[in-house]
């Protein structure tokens, strides 16, 4: 599976596109500032959400981040949280398909 994501940062646009195998073996892709990104991906048992984990190596240690992706009717629902030693951030995106 393909994941392309589009942002902005420090007024540049930043394309990537992430790979991952869905039965999670670890895939690397390439991270911010040339780090690399060791990530699992794997659908719950009922099949109904994908969990993608993934590392990486920051200056002041490692950051985890943890994304749960569903179909909540027409909408895509991604619950994601990171952990890092700059403290715990969680969010909640909800795509609307068009």
């Amino acid at each position: 599976m393909s994941i392309k994501s589009h942002s902005v940062f420090q007024d540049r646009e930043i394309t990537r596109t992430n790979k991952y195998t869905l039965d999670g073996k670890e895939c690397i892709n390439a991270g911010f500032r040339d780090t690399e990104v060791k990530s699992t991906a794997v659908w719950s048992d009922d099949k109904k959400s994908l969990k993608i984990l993934s590392k990486f190596a920051m200056q002041n240690g490692e950051m985890t981040m943890t994304a749960v992706s569903k179909m909540d009717g027409a909408n895509l629902v991604t619950d994601s949280s990171t952990s890092s030693s700059r403290g715990d951030r969680s969010e909640t995106q909800v795509y609307d398909k068009q």
